[in-house]
């Protein structure tokens, strides 16, 4: 069993491992960068090892180094959160070969999750749809431009090791396609030190729809239900769901089915994302697994009641699941907002610096994941997120409004950040008719709504500014006095 867990990451998803660790009486050790020698996993974990310079090359990707702290802190296990080392088989395997318990898949079912021509291909055996594309590897940029004009542009140049948004370029022409195919080749060499390209048909109006999948060392499994991941920007997640405004039970059961399916097909063991698009026609469209924890994952746990964490040990342990499928039930509407430091105006770039401040929302049914405090830092070495709002509500509606408050009254000073975009998304009657789309940010002109509540806003705070400064006035005052005593109906008369 399980005794004592390195945290291979840092920042909230970090102390989100530190907390399920502690509930269960799990020694936990964080290791740490130059940059992150203040952060609260190091001061929350029981133990904490420095790792090397605050470019992750040199340590939260630095295998070696990672190991050699699990070996002499006596780790017996290693929960690798997302992001960084979370996907690498290489990792996993290095972990499998000194007997640490990797709390996630083997590395070979990560390997071939990882390899989206193969795990494309399994999925295919196994009668899961996949989007109409190349049946293999693209050697070259003539034969992605015969495949695009058999299948129609537009079409998607992907990266077989992208992820996160990266290696994957939407081109419309044969010109586009021969300058795409040559960036998204420097991107997953960049990112990987490898390249391998499929072409897949661009399906318009779609919807991102993932499912969380569960299967334990036993051969059982079970999916946890969607959330909709639509609301995007480069690729990447910004606002997500659950459930998903069109996926009703049968929808639900059904490709819940197939996420199953999927999970045996690259014997899939603990807890992972089967994600899909959703084609405009409702047909369901299987992408990629992601074989990790979710970002998103705290709104499943909302609606589900389970502690993924925890369940994602217990599986590690050897344990079998606790329940079937038909033990599941969905409770209520959940939101997740990603706070990202970064300025929406500038094409999301990002914002760093000293957070002097901060006020984090709380209330009932209000979760926020963060590692901001009072004096920290937002590193430009590391992702943009700060932290994951949640909200729940028995109603979709009760979630939002829970939302918009929670948004209100999160404070954080000295960067930009992500909050006003989603108050004016969450504000729209696009988002609450759940009339999503992963171009929703363009389809519906958010970024020009977001200027104009912001114009609205200052507008507003001007008239108040002024209205104070009257109210404040000797003038003011005076008149207040003089109507008062030569009438009992002085209002009407200042007015």
């Amino acid at each position: 069993m399980i005794e004592k867990v390195l945290i291979a990451n840092r920042g909230e998803i970090a102390l989100r491992v530190i907390r399920t660790c502690k509930a269960l009486g799990i020694k936990t050790v964080a290791v740490y960068s130059d940059e992150d020698y203040n952060s609260l996993h190091v001061k929350k974990a029981d133990e904490s090892y420095h790792i090397g310079e605050a470019a992750p090359a040199k340590s939260y990707l630095n295998q070696e180094k990672i190991l050699d702290v699990m070996l002499s802190s006596g780790s017996d296990a290693v929960h690798p959160g997302y992001g960084f080392l979370s996907e690498n088989d290489d990792f996993a395997n290095l972990c499998e070969k000194n007997k640490i318990n990797f709390i996630g898949p083997t590395a070979k079912s990560m390997n071939l999750c990882g390899d989206k021509m193969e795990c494309k291909a399994a999925m295919l055996k196994a009668e899961v749809p996949t989007v109409p594309g190349s049946p293999g590897l693209v050697k070259d940029v003539e034969e992605a431009t015969k495949i695009a004009n058999d299948i129609g542009y537009p079409v998607l140049l992907k990266s077989v090791y992208g992820g996160g948004g990266r290696g994957i370029r939407l081109v419309n022409t044969d010109d586009e396609l021969k300058t795409g195919f040559e960036s998204v080749t420097g991107e997953s060499i960049a990112a990987v030190g490898k390249s391998a390209i499929i072409v897949e048909k661009f399906l318009q109006k779609t919807r991102h729809i993932e499912y969380q999948m569960c299967r334990d060392k036993h051969g059982n499994a079970v999916h946890l239900f969607e959330r909709e991941c639509s609301i995007q920007r480069r690729n990447q997640k910004l606002i997500e769901q659950t459930p998903s405004p069109v996926v009703d039970q049968e929808t639900r059961e059904r490709i819940g089915e197939l996420v199953v399916k999927a999970a045996e097909a690259v014997d899939y063991t603990n807890l992972g994302t089967a994600e899909f698009l959703r084609a405009d026609s409702g047909d369901f469209y299987f992408i990629e697994i992601n074989a990790r924890l979710q970002v998103e994952h705290p709104i499943s746990e909302m609606v589900s009641g389970l502690d993924f964490v925890k369940l994602q040990i217990d599986i590690a342990n050897g344990e079998p699941l606790p329940f079937k499928q038909s033990d599941l039930k969905m409770n209520g509407y959940a939101i997740e907002c990603r706070i990202n430091a970064e300025d929406t105006f500038l094409d999301f770039a990002p914002s760093t610096g000293p957070v002097p401040d901060v006020t984090i929302p709380s209330g009932p049914s209000v979760r926020c994941d963060t590692y901001l405090y009072p004096g920290c830092t937002v590193s430009p070495f590391y992702d943009s997120l700060m932290a994951k709002l949640c909200t729940w509500g028995n109603t979709f509606e009760e979630s939002r409004t829970r939302m918009l408050n929670a948004l209100n009254d999160f404070y954080i000073q000295g960067v930009e950040t992500s909050i006003p975009l989603y108050k004016t998304i969450l504000e729209s009657e696009e988002y609450k008719k759940g009339e999503l789309s992963t171009d929703f940010l363009q389809r519906y002109n958010m970024i020009e709504k977001l200027k104009e509540d912001l114009k609205k806003e200052k507008e507003d705070k001007s008239e108040a500014a002024l209205a104070a400064a009257i109210m404040h006035s000797e003038y003011f005052k005076s008149r207040v006095q003089s109507s008062t005593s030569n009438s009992s109906n002085w209002k009407n008369k200042l007015d």
